[in-house]
């Protein structure tokens, strides 16, 4: 299977923008750790931080559903229960 890439959107409440930003940033050592995890960059907006992208490519899908079901993420769920407005994840592939 070829490589899989990540695009994660991530909106932030307002008043929650720096509690969302320290729970993704635990995430970034660990992941990058992980089986598979080419790489795992997290970008926050210019003009709106509460906006936050993970960019991330992975060697197959099957490694990342293992990434998906580590307790660092539940973690990170749980943490942010009810501080994030919006969660959008896109699956792509690499076509040039």
């Amino acid at each position: 299977m070829s490589k899989l890439t990540i695009v994660a959107n991530i909106i932030a409440k307002a008043d929650k923008v720096e509690l969302v930003k320290a729970e993704l940033v635990k995430l970034i050592d660990v992941t990058r750790a992980e089986e598979g995890c080419i790489n795992y960059d997290l970008h926050q907006d210019n003009e709106n931080p509460a906006h936050f992208l993970f960019y991330e490519n992975w060697q197959s899908r099957e490694l990342w559903q293992t990434h998906m079901n580590n307790t660092h993420l539940a973690d990170y769920i749980a943490a942010t229960e009810g501080a994030v407005d919006s969660f959008v994840l896109n699956e792509m592939t690499h076509i040039g």
